[in-house]
């Protein structure tokens, strides 16, 4: 549990939103207001009724309804609720419908009163909560504190940031009724009136025998149920001196107990009583039949539970969970409780042994400091399905070929030697202080059978399942072993570490590719490891405004629409008959192995011989890529005229008003295939072909027509999804795939050393066995190629020729190689 710090921000305004339906709820969000004025001096709190919120008459309805229920037609409230955990549907649409009816007078009243921090102690207002969190519409931290042993799933919702259960074996029931909801195990939410106190010292404060075994009966403020049959057992057992009955405000059952006759110096029905703890603390045993507010506080006191003939619904849960977890004794008949009685009477060590399991339980933590941790809680969100986007990789990925991407970071001048394990040291507090707040390191997937695949997020990062360090100057062993092993996805799927060998030190980092694209991964990489990341955020330019609509505007943007329907439909003709690509010597069936390489170029240089060239940078990149192909090619297997490789080259979909956050998370790009030239021919005149052949893609629509097809693609049924997936992502339709990224000119510092260079490292697909991906970084171009094990012989030839067709590139026209380049000619 987050321990409360106390140099964070303190919540101002703090709301609790209730119920008045019997006291048990309300008494959990008195403890709440309690625990919040203790840390927070000067902190404001107010409760809201929900059923009050929920609009004029429901209050009493609801409570006429509860009480009738139990008492009257407790197999109608038992139908319901077992149909809660029967059909997940039915809880899913109960929740929905309570939190379509209370969310939004709720959002109203919180609009009005701005707090700081909202907790719930009651199930239709977390509904409502849920509601709100779901709609974007309430970003404040939202937690809920279940004051029943059993969570129903009607309790449970997946957007609260934390919902606190009394145990373990609560957790465990909890995540059956939701697996996508985070929760935690708090101790009882009680008043600190609550506390273990001596039995002797608690009945002479109360007037009473210091001497003698003393029953409490306590069934909740209404005091409904088998009431008065407990009393009758009880009464039965000549070892018991004293039955207590606190009636609460049901004086009809305090009226018939006070008139039996022969029973006045043994019982003590008692009205609506102010010192509950003090009742508590003197008993030996207090039988109650609900699970809610009085288990937890007898709890808290020490003292042991007996749960008899429980009411229906939560409380027969209640009470089964609680004798399961050993934190109560079950009685569903008379005969069971006096059986149960007779052994505590006749047996202390038996009792002495019940107390201490209960106390164990109570004081296993410190309700306060669990408050605390509310107010600092991470964003959670509960199970979504994939994007499109992010849905094609998952489907794409075979044992063969994981969908992955990558990147070795180079670290420079570091202010002192360090050894791997002070590396990793370093980036374990990083993880653990800030991977909660990046959505993409907290997400899990979740694949089952033909249900589409989800996200789930879970609340804590382990750093040790993530990260992990080596010293060794076999340096391209590793890398080859770390990259080329499938992420876990038993956890959130990325991976550190850190390698050091006896020249540098490198940052290894992997993620599985639908986490995100290029730019979504740089950023995420650089807020989780950068020193100065506060500061970035601070200084980081406003996204751009969007402009006001005026008429002339709308009429603009009515033709751009009209212009931009027409491209997409002819990029979907492009897209449909594009026909297979050509075969490659690169293509050929997918091993498991992976081989890689790298290499830098000036980045200065390289826009200055774009800009030369009237290109954009990533061109000129591509450009190169297409030249190092053909030389590579030629001396390989020769090449001939008009020879070409299809290439899927990633292009962005983020609006450039889009500013990089902490929340950005996913994949944001389409490919759009181009034919790159690797056939015998001037560099100059290839540099051209591939930006016209670039151009005439964009211009054709082809971006919006895959993202359209992309969108398509998505609705369909996971198992045609995949199929057709898998169908068009593979060596029949392309030969390799080319990315120049984006990067950063300015590269942070991670603990003091600077991120000189980044190399990314691009995942395969089935049958095509190249991958290459560029990046700008500072003062470098990072490229990282990957290659099947089949190809070993190829990153390193291309890392060569790419480095040689650079450097003449940059010398006298002269200096590059004629056309129709042969095996035998080409440069070595």
């Amino acid at each position: 549990m987050t321990s409360h710090h106390p140099n964070a921000r303190s919540p101002v305004r703090v709301l609790l939103v209730s119920a008045d339906i019997g006291e048990g709820h309300n008494a959990t969000a008195r403890a709440v207001e309690d625990a919040a004025r203790r840390l927070w001096p000067g902190c404001e709190t107010a409760r809201l009724d929900t059923l009050r919120v929920m609009g004029p008459g429901v209050g009493p309805l609801f409570r006429w309804i509860y009480v009738r229920n139990v008492e009257s037609t407790p197999w109608l409230y038992d139908l319901f609720y077992d149909a809660l955990w029967r059909w997940g549907w039915f809880a899913t649409a109960s929740r929905r419908f309570v939190g379509a009816w209370v969310g939004p007078p709720l959002r109203r009243r919180i609009r009005r009163w701005e707090p700081d921090l909202v907790i719930s102690t009651y199930p239709m207002a977390t509904a409502g909560l849920d509601r709100l969190r779901r709609r974007g519409e309430l970003e404040k931290p939202v937690s809920a504190v279940i004051s029943d042993f059993c969570p129903h799933p009607f309790w449970v919702h997946p957007e609260i940031d934390l919902h606190y259960v009394m145990s373990e074996a609560s957790l465990r029931a909890l995540h059956r009724a939701q697996p996508d909801a985070t929760a935690a195990v708090s101790a009882p939410p009680v008043s600190a009136e609550f506390r273990p106190r001596d039995k002797a010292d608690a009945r002479l404060s109360l007037g009473m025998p210091a001497e003698g075994f003393q029953v409490l009966i306590a069934c909740g403020s209404l005091s409904f149920g088998s009431v008065e049959r407990a009393v009758d057992a009880a009464l039965a057992e000549p070892r018991v001196d004293r039955v207590i009955v606190a009636c609460g405000r049901n004086e009809q059952l305090r009226a018939r107990l006070a008139e039996r006759d022969g029973t006045e110096r043994r019982l003590l029905p008692l009205g609506w009583c102010d010192d509950m703890p003090g009742l508590t603390a003197a008993a030996d045993v207090v039988i109650s039949n609900a699970g809610g507010a009085t288990a937890l506080e007898t709890m808290a006191c020490g003292r042991t539970v007996i749960m008899f003939e429980p009411i229906a619904g939560h409380g027969r849960a209640n009470a089964e969970l609680m004798a399961r977890a050993g934190l109560a004794e079950l009685c569903p008949t008379s005969e069971s409780l006096a059986a149960t009685l007779h052994e505590l009477t006749t047996s202390p060590e038996r009792l002495r042994r019940a107390e201490q399991r209960v106390l164990g339980q109570a004081t296993s933590g410190d309700f306060t400091t669990q408050v605390a941790a509310l107010a600092e809680l991470p964003r959670h969100r509960g199970a979504r399905r994939l994007r499109s986007s992010d849905r094609f990789f998952v489907h794409a990925a075979d044992a063969a070929v994981p969908q992955q991407t990558g990147a070795v970071l180079r670290l420079r001048e570091a202010p002192e030697e360090r050894t791997a394990e002070q590396w990793a040291g370093h980036l374990a507090e990083l993880i653990e202080r800030r991977a909660r707040s990046l959505p993409m390191l907290r997400n899990t997937l979740v694949q089952r059978g033909a249900h589409a695949p989800r996200w789930h997020t879970v609340r804590c990062i382990e750093p040790g399942r993530h990260l992990d360090h080596r010293t060794t100057p076999a340096r391209d062993e590793v890398v080859r072993e770390f990259f080329s092993a499938a992420v876990p996805t038993d956890r959130p799927p990325w991976q550190l570490m850190v390698l050091c060998t006896d020249t540098e030190t490198l940052l290894l980092a992997k993620l599985h590719h639908a986490l995100g694209d290029g730019i979504a991964v740089t950023n995420t990489l650089v807020r989780l490891l950068r020193d100065d990341v506060d500061e970035w955020e601070r200084d980081a330019p406003p996204p751009r405004e969007e402009r006001k609509t005026s008429a002339a505007a709308l009429r603009t943007l009515l033709v751009s629409r009209g212009r931009t329907a027409l491209s997409v439909a002819r990029g979907l003709w492009k897209l449909g008959t594009a026909g297979p690509a050509p075969r490659s010597p690169l293509d050929g069936d997918s091993t498991s192995g992976r081989v890689f390489d790298t290499a830098e170029l000036p980045s200065s240089e390289v826009r200055a011989q774009a800009r030369a060239r009237g290109l954009p940078s990533s061109v000129l990149l591509i450009g190169l890529t297409a030249e190092a192909l053909h030389r590579t090619l030629a001396e390989r297997t020769g090449t001939s005229p008009g020879q070409h490789m299809r290439v899927m080259v990633p292009r962005t979909t983020r609006s450039p008003r889009e500013a990089p956050t902490a929340e950005m998370f996913g994949n944001r790009t389409v490919a759009v295939s181009v034919d790159l030239p690797v056939g015998p021919m001037e560099t100059e005149q290839r540099l051209r072909e591939v930006a016209e052949r670039l151009a005439a893609g964009q211009h054709a629509g082809q971006p919006a027509a895959a993202g359209l097809a992309m969108a398509a693609l998505g609705l369909l049924p996971t198992p045609l999804h995949r199929l057709l997936v898998r169908t068009i992502y593979q060596r029949r339709f392309f030969n390799a795939l080319v990315s120049a990224m984006p990067g950063s000119r300015r590269p942070p510092r991670v603990w003091g050393a600077l991120v000189a260079e980044v190399l990314p490292i691009l995942p395969l697909a089935p049958g095509v066995g190249t991958a290459i991906g560029l990046i700008s970084w500072g003062d470098t171009v990072g490229v990282g190629i990957t290659a099947d094990a089949r190809l070993e012989w190829l990153p390193a030839r291309l890392r060569e020729q790419l480095r040689s067709c650079f450097r003449q590139l940059q010398g006298p026209p002269e200096s590059t190689p004629r056309p129709g380049t042969t095996r035998e000619e080409a440069p070595r």
